[in-house]
Order: structure tokens, then C-alpha cells, then sequence
């Protein structure tokens, strides 16, 4: 089966930053900045947990700031040509080195990084870091060169506005005015000749909302001749070989992609080259092009490039149907423009460019984006990128100082994410909404992870045979079907704030596309684990009921001999607190005494017992050690999440022996974080901090058969 790439978006200097002064304008002393070891296993296998293949740490190459390291043998930066305090992640001082912000250790800087690339892959995720290919800060100084490496710009003839073997382009004899005036007291800022500015500003003058910060790299490319623009590759020009240098450098790093900033504005012949370079040494990097003209999608993928942001094609559509401003089926049209490269195509609702679902500037509610996260996760094999703080409902709208308030997450200020952090650090901060939307989005992200229908499967969008009826509304609901070799899944979601009774049409083509056939089949909805008989019969309707901003995600077989769908129902009427602490139970045992799951057990409201086969009786401390472990695992506020799976298609090590012998093709595995899998229909808590706490009452130990006998109760 292949790996859906599932993108997990974080800038560490907010992720583990428990500072919460939140000060307008705060230095890094008063407002505080997450560290690389806020990424420990505990939070690794949290992100992962959540279905994550993939981490991008965003800003983790030095960039302009104006906290002083000077102390460290690091160059001090002037404030006016900085924005924000932290400074901007994309505005780099020296590509060899890591941003001292995020070091516990300054010193070690590097060995921290090394060592969170390394728990990363430990915890069984990739690793993406930023390449910033375009421009560089105004005053770039590398004190990490490697030996036998030039700096940029070390030998520029400045003489010249444009040389094919200069770094950077000048303005020869012009001083740089900075569109940021010194504060009193403070020197002003001296650029002699000014360097042209990164957002293809060739004079001396930027301008407030230029990128007055930074300064354009040279490709080879003469912008302002007088003939137009002419490209000079022949020879290969300096900052080609110095590019390349840098991108080897992180790669030998043991990193696994790079996302690409404004990957448009360097020329494709360079894109052509390096990463042939690159690739042929370490074949496995991935290279995602931040690229927004459709136009040249295809020349940057024929340029080497695994990925392409699709922000002005699928973003903006989805975004546009959340917010009422387009009909569902306009996502038809954005998918059907890219059809060709459909699988190198980036999908995301937010990322640390764009305003946050949650914001006023967006559409105010973080559950008004469910229905277009199910459709950017699940409509392809392409990947998903999802921006931290995303999960839990964060709303970008502080005023933090030099971003404003604007609907968008800083990445100029020293900040203090409440929700994101209490998400990974303290999760009894976070309210009851808050986790429901986190568990919601897992839901999602595993399902798009484990189901081959999603990761290898066909696709058939069904909306040109759904047009306006009383059962369908085109503006508001948008339907296709997935489907690989058995298992096949109907996907409908509904982008209205009304409940809606929906009728499908399932057209005569998708049939003969899928090779379906007519007839009968049990279903689950894999969000909600409801039940339907889909009776499958060409060009006529499958009829659901769709909660307000919600979706369905229906799985079937059509190998399915019968039409009975069953879980194993059965009488009892678990406590979920206490059917939740037996999962955690079971799997404890199992891994400290190397023991089966409980051979009897009786789980009760006031007090519960379970037994085990084991070679040996527990002593007074490893029994204290079974209870102290409970309770880590409770506090660890583990989600609890059910997956409907096909029971020939199970992950390793699930055993099904104790299911009766009727049990359904169907299985609904119980999953408590990456701890306990194990298949269940009873009641659970949704995340293990509502058991409340374990109190063990008792053991018993009988000599002749080898069991012990735990009774407990949990206390919620």
C-alpha cells in the first residue's frame, strides 16, 4: 500500500512556548520562544498519533532577528531593516546555521538539530525544512561556511548592476533608503551600493509593504537590460554552485524534503539543475515548490519538483466554498485543471501565509472547514498539509506587534499560542469544543492513511450527474466515490449550516469506471460508525441524512456475500470510564509481564476485576508500579479513536480470536493514541483524561492456575 503524505506544519519558536505574557511587541525575555526539544517523544508520538507522516519545522535556518546573540560570536542585526522582534523566518542570515531562538543551548545549536531530525524519524515521521532560494537578509553574513565555501556576495563586482557571477544585484553609487525610519538614538542603517530588494524591486527605495527586509538573489537573470529580461546560464553562474552547496549540506543532515519559498522567482533551468544534483546522492528528497501561477505547474514539475502548493486553483475554491462565496461543484473545475498532475498537487486550508479558518477574516468557526478538509484530504493520493494550532481551532486574531491583527498566526513576533500548546503540553486546559475538533480532524487523517481506497484507489467525482434537485443542492454539497479492488468508499459533505437529506445519484459510467455491481451492501460511516444498506443500482439514488457542516464517508465491500451488517452487538451497558481503563489495562499487562489480554474480567461502574496468566505473583512494588502506570497514561490524555476496517485487511498483531464466530466482515477497531489497538464495539470515553483516576482495591493470586486477579475502580 502506498503512504498518503500527511504534512504536519509547525514553527518551533511558537509550538513549545509556554511563556504566556503575550506582550504587543515583546522581546524574546518578555514573551519567551518554544525550543527544538519541545519536540520530545511524548509530543512526536502525539503529532504522529495524529496521523502525521511528515513534519514541516518551519524557520529552523538563522534568519534576521533583533535579539542579540552577539555574545555567541553571532553578527548583530539592524532593527530597521528586521520585521517584527523575532524577525521573519524567510529573511536568512547565514544558510549553514540553525536560529539561536530555538536552541536550549546556543552552542550546541546544530546538535540539537541534528538530534530532533533523529527522535523525528524515531517516532516514525520525515522531516521537511524550508530552502529560501529567492532572497536573504539585508546584512546575510555566514560564520558557519563550511571550509573551501565562499560566502554570497564575497566576490560581487558592485561596480555593475547586473553580472551573470555576482550573488546579488546593485545600485551602483546609490545609498539604500530604508522605508523604516531609526528610532531616536539609534544609528541609521548604511547599505553603500544598495542592494536590489527581494520581491524584484531593482532601485534603491523600497517601499513599506516591499520586502524591504531582504535582498534578491541572483540566478543570471538580467531583469532591466535594455532588451527586456535575458537569462545568462552559460557558464553556470556562482549562485548556482553556492545553491546547490547549501542544499547538499542540509540533506547530508539526514533531513527528507524541502518545501521551497517563492520557488517561481528562481528560474527553472536552476530548479533543473540542482535538484538533479541533489537527487542523484539522495534520491529520497522531496522537493514541495511554493508556486501560485498555474500556468507554470507543469514546467516546474518537468523541472524536478514532487510538489506544488495548488493555493490559487484548490485553496482558494475550498476557501471560497466555505465562506458561501462559490458553489461546491466549482471544486469539479479546480481538480479537473490539473488533472494530469493531479498527484503532484499540494492541498491545505492554512498554512503560515494564509488567515486562519477560525478568524473573522476567514469564516469565524473552525468547524465550518470540516467539510473542505474531508474534500482536500480525501479527493486524491495527493498530499495534505495541515498548519499547527489548525486542530485545535486557533484563531490568528491577537494583535502581537508587527503582524497586526489580521487573522494570521505571527511569524514576526515573539508568541504564545494558548490552544496549540495546551493541545501537546497541558491538554486539561483545553476545552471540551477545542478536543472534539482535534479528535475530528484525526478521524479524518487516519482514515485518509489507512484506507487503500483513499491512498491507492480510483477516484470518480459524481457531480455532473447531480445537479439542483430536492434531494441535492449543488452549491452546498459535493459527492465522489473511492474505490480499490473490493473496498469502496462514497464521500459526501455538507458546506451549509442546515441539516440536509441528501440523494445521491450514482451514474450508469461509474458502474462500468469501477466495475460495480447492482445490488445491496452493508455500510458504515467510518466518522460516526452509523450504519446504512446502500442499494446500488444505476443512475438511481443513495439517500443519507448530512449534519450541518459535516460529511459522510461510507465504506463498503462488494464482496460482501451478505446483506447483514453486524458488529457483535451484544447487551451490556459498559461504563465507558471503565471499559476505557480495561483497553489501557490489558495493554499495560501485556507489555510489562509479556502476558495475554485478560483471560476473565468483569468491568463495573462502582468497581471492576480482571484476570491474567502470568509466570509469576506480582510483588507490592510491581504492583504500584501497574497503578502508576495507568494514571501516566490517563494524564497522558491519549485519544481514544475507532477505525471500521475490513477484517482481512487488519494491521499486524490485531488478534481476533475472542470475536464470536458470527462476527461481520466489518471489524471496529478501538485505537487509544499509538498505546492499545483492539477490536470493540462498547463505549468509550474520547480521550483517556475523562477516566479520571485508577485506584487499584486489590490482587489476588491463584498458585495452582497462575492468575491474577486486579480489582479497581476509576474515579472520573
Amino acid at each position: 500500500m502506498s503512504n498518503k503524505i500527511l504534512i504536519y506544519q509547525v514553527l518551533p519558536r511558537l509550538f513549545g512556548n509556554k511563556n504566556t505574557t503575550c506582550k504587543r511587541n515583546g522581546t524574546l525575555k518578555e514573551n519567551g520562544a518554544g525550543k527544538m526539544n519541545d519536540f520530545d517523544t511524548t509530543r512526536l508520538r502525539r503529532i504522529h498519533d495524529m496521523g502525521f507522516s511528515h513534519i514541516w519545522y518551519t524557520g529552523v535556518i538563522r534568519h534576521a532577528t533583533t535579539t542579540d546573540y552577539s555574545h555567541y560570536g553571532i553578527p548583530r542585526q539592524h532593527p530597521t531593516v528586521i520585521k517584527g522582534l523575532a524577525g521573519s523566518p524567510y529573511a536568512i542570515t547565514d544558510y549553514y546555521d540553525i536560529d539561536p531562538d530555538l536552541a536550549t543551548e546556543v552552542d550546541k545549536r546544530m546538535d540539537e538539530f541534528e538530534q530532533l531530525v533523529e527522535r523525528t524519524h524515531g517516532e516514525g515521521m520525515k522531516v521537511i525544512i524550508d530552502f529560501v532560494p529567492n532572497h536573504v537578509a539585508r546584512e546575510y553574513h555566514s560564520i558557519c561556511l563550511p571550509n573551501g565555501v565562499k560566502d554570497l556576495g564575497e566576490d560581487d563586482d558592485t561596480s555593475k548592476h547586473f553580472s551573470p557571477q555576482n550573488n546579488f544585484y546593485y545600485c551602483p553609487g546609490q545609498n539604500f533608503i530604508s522605508p523604516v525610519s531609526p528610532m531616536q538614538g539609534q544609528e541609521a542603517y548604511e547599505e553603500l551600493p544598495a542592494k536590489c530588494t527581494g520581491n524584484d524591486r531593482f532601485d534603491n527605495t523600497p517601499g513599506i509593504n516591499d520586502w524591504y527586509e531582504t535582498i534578491k538573489l541572483n540566478y543570471g537573470v538580467d531583469y532591466c537590460n535594455y532588451n527586456g529580461r535575458s537569462n545568462h546560464f552559460d557558464p553556470i553562474p556562482s549562485t548556482w554552485s553556492k545553491m546547490v552547496d547549501i542544499l547538499m549540506f542540509w540533506a547530508s543532515k539526514n533531513i527528507d524534503g524541502f518545501r521551497c519559498d517563492m520557488a517561481e522567482m528562481v528560474p527553472t533551468q536552476f530548479w533543473t539543475y540542482a535538484i538533479r544534483i541533489v537527487k542523484s546522492r539522495y534520491p529520497h528528497i522531496d522537493f514541495i515548490g511554493e508556486v501560485y501561477d498555474k500556468g507554470q505547474y507543469r514546467t516546474y514539475l518537468q523541472s524536478g519538483f514532487d510538489y506544488l502548493y495548488d493555493k490559487v486553483g484548490m485553496y482558494d475554491c475550498i476557501r471560497d466554498v466555505i465562506c458561501n462565496r462559490r458553489p461546491a461543484n466549482s471544486i469539479t473545475y479546480n481538480w479537473q485543471n490539473v488533472d494530469d498532475i493531479k498527484d503532484h498537487m499540494l492541498y491545505f486550508l492554512e498554512n503560515h501565509d494564509e488567515q486562519r479558518i477560525a478568524s473573522d477574516y476567514f469564516c469565524g468557526d473552525a468547524w465550518k472547514g470540516i467539510p473542505g478538509v474531508i474534500v482536500s484530504v480525501m479527493l486524491q493520493k495527493n498530499p495534505f498539509m495541515l498548519y499547527s494550532g489548525q486542530e485545535f481551532g486557533e484563531t490568528g486574531m491577537n494583535e502581537e506587534g508587527f503582524s497586526g491583527k489580521d487573522g494570521r498566526t505571527t511569524i514576526f513576533d515573539y508568541w504564545h499560542l494558548p490552544k496549540l500548546y495546551h493541545g501537546y503540553f497541558d491538554r486539561r486546559k483545553l476545552n471540551r469544543n477545542d478536543k472534539s475538533l482535534q479528535l475530528k480532524y484525526q478521524q479524518i487523517l487516519r482514515i485518509a492513511n489507512r484506507e487503500k481506497a483513499i491512498t491507492d484507489g480510483d477516484f470518480f467525482d459524481l457531480m455532473y450527474v447531480n445537479p439542483y434537485t430536492w434531494k441535492f443542492n449543488p452549491r452546498y454539497h459535493f459527492a465522489f466515490l473511492r474505490k480499490f479492488e473490493d473496498e469502496v468508499l462514497l464521500i459526501v459533505v455538507n458546506f451549509s449550516n442546515e441539516r440536509s437529506h441528501v440523494g445521491v445519484v450514482i451514474p450508469d459510467h461509474a458502474f462500468e469506471f469501477l466495475n460495480l455491481p447492482e445490488q445491496a451492501f452493508p455500510a458504515v460511516d467510518l466518522l460516526t460508525g452509523e450504519e446504512l444498506e446502500i442499494n446500488l443500482k444505476r443512475d438511481d439514488t443513495v439517500d443519507m441524512e448530512l449534519l450541518p457542516n459535516s460529511g459522510r464517508i461510507y465504506k463498503f465491500n462488494i464482496k460482501m456475500k451478505d446483506n447483514k451488517y453486524n458488529l457483535n452487538p451484544h447487551n451490556k451497558e459498559e461504563f465507558p470510564p471503565a471499559h476505557t481503563a480495561e483497553h489501557l489495562l490489558n495493554q499495560v499487562m501485556v507489555r510489562m509481564y509479556g502476558c495475554e489480554r485478560s483471560c476473565n474480567a468483569h468491568i463495573e461502574r462502582k468497581k471492576s476485576k480482571m484476570a491474567f496468566k502470568l509466570d509469576h505473583k506480582p510483588d507490592h512494588k510491581e504492583e504500584k508500579a501497574i497503578e502508576k502506570k495507568m494514571n501516566e497514561l490517563i494524564e497522558a490524555d491519549l485519544s481514544v479513536a475507532y477505525e471500521f476496517l475490513d477484517r482481512n485487511s487488519l494491521p499486524a498483531g490485531i488478534s481476533l480470536d475472542r470475536l464470536p464466530e458470527d462476527a461481520s466482515q466489518t471489524i471496529r477497531l478501538v485505537r487509544i493514541g499509538e498505546f492499545d489497538a483492539c477490536p470493540c464495539i462498547g463505549k468509550h470515553v474520547r480521550s483517556t483524561s475523562q477516566i479520571g483516576r485508577f485506584e487499584m482495591l486489590g490482587t489476588n493470586w491463584d498458585q495452582e492456575k497462575m492468575t491474577f486477579r486486579i480489582r479497581f475502580k476509576v474515579i472520573p
